[in-house]
């Protein structure tokens, strides 16, 4: 039971993180130097850009605090997932730390020490444009949410 539910931890989280940097190497190879593709037409688009805050650009001047709180909220995760018992949580879990190693990669990679900047390229046009790390986190959290719930119920 136990290596099944760190299959599905390992299995989310390596599946988020490689989805992610996959899909931003293909964006600053293809979309850095050209205008942002439509796919539908006023909805979504592709768009290249990078921010060193948070969500919505919080605290862009503030990236160490970023580092900081990932790496912290990775090490908790990783040590919480040998305790969980659920496979939802778990793979809610999985999910959270995956986008929290891809968009810390991101930080490492693209400037001095810890300060560089996270690649973004969805846009929705009405939300802030964002990446699947941050899709990854958001959908593990509402899993981990709901499961939550209905543990409760």
């Amino acid at each position: 039971m136990r290596s099944r539910l760190l299959g599905i931890f390992f299995g989310g989280a390596i599946f988020s993180y490689v989805l992610d940097r996959l899909t931003k190497l293909w964006v600053e190879r293809s979309l850095a130097a050209r205008p942002p593709v439509h796919l539908i037409p006023h909805v979504l688009d592709l768009r290249y850009t990078t921010n060193t805050g948070g969500a919505f650009g919080v605290l862009g001047s503030q990236p160490w605090l970023f580092f900081t709180a990932t790496v912290l909220v990775s090490v908790i995760i990783l040590v919480a997932a040998f305790r969980i018992t659920s496979a939802t949580t778990i793979l809610g879990m999985g999910l959270i730390l995956g986008g929290a190693l891809g968009n810390l990669t991101d930080r490492v990679l693209h400037g001095p020490g810890v300060s560089g900047r996270v690649t973004d390229f969805i846009d929705f046009r009405v939300w802030p444009v964002f990446n699947l790390a941050d899709s990854a986190i958001v959908v593990g959290a509402l899993i981990v949410a709901v499961a939550g719930m209905r543990r409760r119920t």
